[in-house]
């Protein structure tokens, strides 16, 4: 959990990083309506879409800031993992559609439900999955494929983001840790941005006293929270 003393600080480079990560969209906003007026064929869905996943970068930042600063906001609930897969996949449809990217929903089997704030734990899975599918097309990968997927670990439920992306290392995660709000590109053997989504997520995850880790899943690299069930959590 992040200490009070700690939140400020945590906020202050996560502004630092979303506000640079926001200049993506907002470009792409400016580009796509300056070519609609030459051409007055404006792809008005695109537009949208580009502003929605903006947005979402704000809404998901102000949670992680909001989370780690008032812990009170933090109602845990019964969730299905299979299902808060599903809606954070429906929300990043339009944006990986944008990028090019195939993007593909695996639950391996049947689980219990988990105690989470299910509020907290989409918007960090979506969050993480905005910054992949922008990151992707300028990594050499084989296939512009991006995978939500569910599988069990010996600690519980693993959750996460997966693709063929090599270079996404726990030293990579580390280092961009370190890197947030002082550079541009703290993930920069992943992402060409400053990969706000990955540490918005890492903020949101924190907050629910749990951690983001670099997986492995069916031979893909990828992002992800282990989170335990209500039988392992009976247990303890």
């Amino acid at each position: 959990m992040v200490g009070d003393s700690l939140a400020p600080v945590l906020s202050q480079q996560l502004l630092l990083s979303v506000a640079e990560q926001l200049k993506i969209p907002l470009l792409q906003i400016a580009r796509q309506a300056e070519h609609g007026r030459i051409t007055n064929t404006a792809d008005l869905e695109r537009i949208q879409s580009t502003a929605d996943a903006a947005l979402r970068l704000i809404d998901n930042y102000a949670l992680g800031v909001r989370l780690n600063l008032e812990q009170d906001l933090l109602q845990l609930e019964p969730v299905s993992v299979s299902s808060v897969l599903y809606d954070s996949g429906q929300e990043l449809t339009a944006l990986a559609r944008n990028y090019g990217v195939d993007l593909e929903l695996h639950i391996g089997g049947r689980y219990s439900t988990v105690m989470a704030n299910r509020h907290g734990l989409q918007s960090a899975l979506v969050s993480l999955g905005a910054s992949l599918i922008e990151a992707l097309p300028a990594l050499e990968v084989p296939q512009l494929k991006l995978q939500l997927a569910a599988h069990r670990c010996r600690y519980g439920i693993v959750a996460g983001l997966y693709s063929e992306t090599e270079q996404l290392t726990a030293e990579a995660l580390r280092n961009g840790r370190k890197l947030v709000g002082a550079s541009r590109q703290p993930l920069g053997a992943v992402s060409h941005t400053a990969g706000a989504g990955v540490f918005v997520a890492d903020a949101i995850l924190k907050a629910m006293n749990l951690e983001l880790k670099v997986s492995r899943h069916n031979r893909l690299y990828g992002l992800g929270t282990v989170l335990q069930t209500n039988h392992q959590l009976q247990l303890i």
